[in-house]
């Protein structure tokens, strides 16, 4: 069986467990994002970089294109009236380091020395070509050695005369090719069979760290690509992503504590109750109360049982105070009278057969009572007697003294439980004018002993006999306390000796079956949950 302090640590448990979960989550989740969203912005920068840099050279090139119809005309004209003319197209591409003229095979004028005549293949041995094309080379004239990118356009069928304009393109390359570090930290050029790494001279390879990822974009203008290789986008998110600890683990601790305060009813014992409510999860038992003379039950007390299906079965001595402490005490006594009165013809139809119900004295407040009995037990007409029973225990002070006489008025008796174990006062006996007295099992169990409570025991008696309160012994377990009380003149008679608390629905059977007296128990207390 579950105790208070358990359940509340079962729950406290679940709803650090639920908490700390939503935390982790959280921080999971803001992470993953920020990962996922760092990757995809270094990929678009990846993506971006590689693309300005085909449309820079793209934009460099262009313009030698749409001028090499005007340049094919000076093939064949003597160098001397070609020469000005070249050397003005030259400076107004200004990335042009020099416009050469191919005629037969032979390299014989050029913007910047003039008249030559030397064989092209010796210069450039992959031209003549009868195609344009665009070639990745090293220059051999002016900075020998420095890459320069040709552009090559024939005017002839055979291809052995053309135009060759040749780009500085190791001054474009420090300009358009500067890798962007960390995320980008290898850039090349390809052209053909050649590779012009940035910072590097021409190679017929190309070579990347094992651990690169490479992104390569072809131009759709010219035949050549750029080639842009890094960590790679997934590497560099994961090495950015510890700045963003600190803002996950905020959010996470913010989730965590929002967590907490949402779960604070659906996750605690008051939850439980209300669910338990809802669900009708919990069952009415009843133990008879027997006149002490004639050994024939009189009534019952109702009490309130809970099999839980989540937690088993509760004793009412763990959910009662709890439900006391959270203001639920009220909602659970308003069960009990209906479910009462649905289930009222399991007991006699008369009304000298009374049928106790425990209330709280929070109950008595505004009326509420009232209203309660109102709806469930007035507007049934039970024949039998309703009896009232206010734990002294609870606040007796709060119990507002007009609606006892209201109750007093509609024929409702009013019983203070467990007598003699709260604070007690005389002057409540006067103001509440109740009618019956029950004593507490604490001293039914002191009868035959030297306790003390023995003797308050007599003095409670004394006390309901002088003020006509009837009486009534809880905790009777033995023959020997059930004479003695008999003897002093408690007229009602509760406990173990005659019966334990049962479900309603068998009330009706240990009726039948109880018309002689009961036979003599040993005493053993046997414990009222199954």
């Amino acid at each position: 069986m579950q105790t208070a302090q358990r359940i509340i640590q079962q729950y406290r448990r679940k709803r650090v467990l639920v908490c700390v979960t939503v935390a982790l989550l959280t921080l999971i989740l803001t992470l993953g994002i920020r990962f996922i969203s760092q990757r995809n912005l270094n990929q678009q920068r990846t993506v971006a970089f590689t693309a300005h840099s085909v449309n820079a050279l793209d934009k460099v090139l262009m313009p030698l294109q749409a001028g090499q119809h005007d340049l094919q005309k000076l093939v064949g004209l003597p160098c001397s009236d070609a020469q000005l003319m070249l050397r003005k197209k030259a400076a107004s591409l200004q990335t042009v380091r020099s416009i050469v003229l191919v005629k037969d095979g032979l390299l014989y004028c050029s913007s910047i020395f003039g008249s030559r005549d030397v064989p092209l293949r010796l210069v450039q041995p992959s031209l003549p070509s009868t195609d344009d094309k665009l070639v990745l080379s090293t220059d051999k004239s002016l900075l020998k050695g420095s890459p320069v990118l040709i552009l090559w356009n024939p005017v002839s069928d055979d291809g052995e005369s053309g135009v060759m304009q040749i780009v500085n393109i190791d001054l474009i390359t420090r300009m358009m090719l500067e890798p962007q570090r960390p995320l980008i930290t290898d850039v090349s050029l390809t052209v053909g069979d050649k590779y012009l790494r940035y910072g590097q001279n021409v190679s017929d390879t190309m070579t990347t760290g094992d651990d690169s990822a490479i992104l390569r974009q072809t131009s759709r203008h010219f035949p050549f690509a750029i080639t842009v290789s890094g960590p790679g986008a997934s590497e560099q998110a994961l090495v950015y992503l510890p700045t963003q600890l600190p803002l996950a683990l905020m959010l996470s601790l913010l989730l965590g504590y929002v967590a907490w305060l949402a779960t604070a009813s659906r996750m605690s014992f008051t939850w439980e109750i209300n669910l338990g409510i809802a669900a009708r999860e919990f069952e009415l038992f009843c133990q008879p109360l027997l006149n002490a003379r004639t050994q024939q039950c009189v009534g019952v007390e109702i009490l309130l049982r809970w099999n839980n299906p989540r937690q088993g079965w509760i004793s009412p001595d763990v959910f009662i105070p709890l439900a006391e402490e959270h203001n639920l005490i009220v909602p659970l006594t308003r069960y009990v009278i209906n479910e009462t009165v649905k289930q009222i013809g399991y007991f006699p139809k008369t009304p000298a057969f009374h049928i106790g119900i425990n209330v709280a004295a929070t109950h008595f407040r505004h009326s509420v009572l009232i209203h309660d009995l109102n709806r469930y037990w007035f507007s049934q007409h039970p024949a039998q007697q309703l009896i009232v029973e206010l734990t002294e225990r609870d606040a007796l002070l709060d119990v507002d003294y007009r609606i006892v006489r209201e109750l007093h008025r509609q024929g409702v008796k009013l019983a203070i439980d467990d007598f003699g174990t709260g604070n007690s006062a005389l002057s409540w006996l006067e103001k509440l004018r109740p009618d019956v007295l029950k004593i507490d099992k604490s001293f039914t169990t002191a009868i035959g002993t030297d306790a003390v409570n023995s003797t308050v025991t007599d003095i409670i008696i004394a006390l309901g006999q002088r003020l006509n309160i009837e009486l009534v012994a809880e905790g009777v377990e033995t023959q020997e306390q059930a004479r003695y009380l008999r003897h002093h003149g408690v007229s009602i008679l509760q406990g173990f000796l005659y019966a334990r608390p049962m479900p309603l629905k068998d009330f009706p059977r240990w009726l039948a079956e109880s018309a002689s007296p009961p036979a003599k128990r040993n005493g053993h207390i046997l414990p009222i949950m199954p």
